[in-house]
């Protein structure tokens, strides 16, 4: 075996020692062993080539080995060509780094695009170096040009490339470009880096930034409708207000407003669409693995009864912390999660979702009888039928309601996994409501008093969350951006005059199913009675 061993073939010998070569970060000899392979006439296939760019483009700018990687990259490129070995991504990225680091951005974008020809997808980095080469040179219409053929293929934009354009843009003054790079930001960063946010505040600060687009026109009564429809937190309707801005940077209240211009910022949704579409998708994989009918009952009776204002998954409450010897379902865990909803909610029931099979036990138990009897007497009840599984049907509820949502649950496992993660996650921060028992007692987690996010008012001012060190939320900075003819006063950070707060209250719903934290208010009576119970769901 070992005699084997020593005689491999020159081409695996070949890629051994120049993998090696790889991880030593040695150019130089691997430049060696392709000169040595080419007088040996040894047969070179992609993953040699790949290699050899790779270290070709590693070194492109190191200042001793820059000349020789540049002139050995291209070579070896033209090599592979002229050998008919069809280029992959990784090839592509390579020879367009080499490209860039001798300026020249177009011939970089040209390779990107060859990748067609050979039916192979491009990733985000192999566009990046024709990208920040334009961004640098200031070539503002072929940056855009990349940036359109990186949406056409699928792929979406991070920070840094978004920050590259965001740069060129307010270099050349771009004024609606920095609109759009800004939303873009909202849309895929939560917080921004400290050097994003200087971008931001050189655009903000600069002479020239202060003319509105049309979007400043707009009545607001139609701003308003804007930021509601979408969730909140932003309308995208372009730069409003006329004015200087003026840039602050202080911290926001741990209710949400402002330290530096008093300004509520908002509990950021998923908007009006995708909203649609996530109750669509819930449905839809809920009908292909549930009873049909099962189901379209469950969504008919909704339609129906649609007053609610909170969903309990039934199941996770009863069976928290009752994993020891003598535990089972605790229906006083759940009755007080039932009554504490109900009381902060201004004496509306919420509907606890719980499987047919756990009802009918705990209606065998006479110690739990009395306490179910009276959630169906008070129309808190729906029971989900054999062989269902409950997930579907409160996560369903909750969705198309566009309720709270009490559950521990984190909603990691396979079903939710079918859902994809873009938007789930800033639902779940704005729906879902955590619980605990210490020693018996009830502690609610509401959903936060505010999003941390980037956040564009109905007035045009803007409040940007910087990525912080430490884990107190209370210790942000943000950036606090807004018209100098929007301020009632000038007050520094960290003393706003109060007296503007009246003007940025809490947007109010016009559908009364958006229920927030703020609804949910603490109750100090007792609970009253309640007269006319709803349709009662047959077990």
């Amino acid at each position: 075996m070992k005699k084997k061993k020593a005689h491999k073939n020159p081409e695996a010998n070949f890629l051994y020692e120049l993998n090696s070569c790889s991880k030593s970060k040695d150019l130089k000899s691997a430049i060696s062993l392709y000169e040595s392979a080419i007088s040996n006439k040894s047969r070179l296939n992609q993953q040699h080539f790949n290699t050899l760019l790779y270290l070709c483009s590693t070194f492109s700018t190191d200042p001793e080995l820059k000349d020789l990687a540049l002139m050995y990259g291209f070579r070896v490129f033209d090599h592979m060509m002229a050998l008919n070995i069809h280029p992959n991504e990784a090839s592509i990225t390579s020879i367009a780094r080499l490209a860039v680091v001798k300026g020249d951005g177009d011939y970089a974008f040209e390779m990107v695009k060859t990748l067609g020809d050979y039916q192979v997808l491009p990733r985000l980095r192999t566009y990046e170096p024709a990208l920040f080469c334009f961004c640098q040179k200031l070539e503002a219409q072929k940056a855009y040009e990349v940036e359109e053929d990186i949406n056409k293929v699928g792929l979406s934009l991070e920070e840094p490339q978004i920050a590259a354009l965001l740069k060129l843009s307010v270099e050349t003054g771009r004024g609606d470009r920095v609109y759009e790079y800004l939303q873009k930001l909202r849309r895929s960063m939560r917080c921004l880096s400290e050097e994003t946010g200087k971008l931001l505040e050189d655009w903000f600060n600069r002479k020239g930034s202060e003319v509105c687009s049309e979007g400043g026109k707009f009545d607001i009564g139609f701003v308003k409708e804007a930021v509601l429809r979408n969730g909140g937190g932003w309308h995208g309707l372009g730069w409003i207000g006329e004015g200087t801005w003026m840039v602050r940077k202080g911290n926001v209240e741990p209710n949400g407003r402002c330290c530096c211009c008093g300004e509520q910022l908002g509990r950021v949704d998923i908007d009006d669409a995708e909203t649609e579409r996530f109750g669509q998708s819930v449905a839809g994989l809920a009908v292909e693995r549930e009873v049909k009918a099962n189901f379209r009952e469950f969504q008919d009776w909704l339609e129906e009864y649609a007053d609610y204002e909170a969903i309990v998954d039934g199941a996770n409450i009863g069976l928290y912390q009752q994993n020891f010897a003598e535990g089972g379902f605790s229906v006083l865990q759940l009755d007080a999660v039932i009554k504490e909803m109900y009381n902060r909610s201004g004496n509306k029931w919420p509907l606890v979702i719980l499987h047919n099979k756990r009802v009918r036990a705990l209606l065998e138990n006479p110690s739990c009888r009395k306490m179910v009897e009276e959630w169906r007497n008070n129309g808190v009840l729906y029971t989900t039928p054999h062989g269902s599984n409950d997930d579907w049907y409160w996560l369903y509820a909750a969705v198309k309601l566009r309720c709270l949502l009490v559950t521990n649950d984190e909603m990691r496992d396979h079903i939710f996994e079918l859902l994809g993660s873009n938007f789930f996650l800033k639902w779940k921060e704005r729906h879902q409501v955590r619980y605990s028992f210490l020693k018996g007692t009830l502690k609610l987690q509401m959903p936060p008093a505010y999003s941390v996010v980037i956040q564009e008012s109905e007035k045009g001012s803007w409040h940007v969350p910087i990525v912080c060190d430490g884990s107190e939320e209370s210790a942000r900075i943000w950036l606090c951006i807004t018209r100098q003819s929007c301020e009632n006063g000038n007050s520094p950070c960290g003393k706003p005059e109060m007296s503007n707060t009246g003007d940025s209250e809490i947007l109010p719903s016009d559908n009364k199913n958006h229920a927030s934290p703020a609804s949910f208010r603490k109750s100090d009576g007792e609970i009253p009675s309640v007269t006319g119970k709803r349709k009662e769901r047959s077990t």
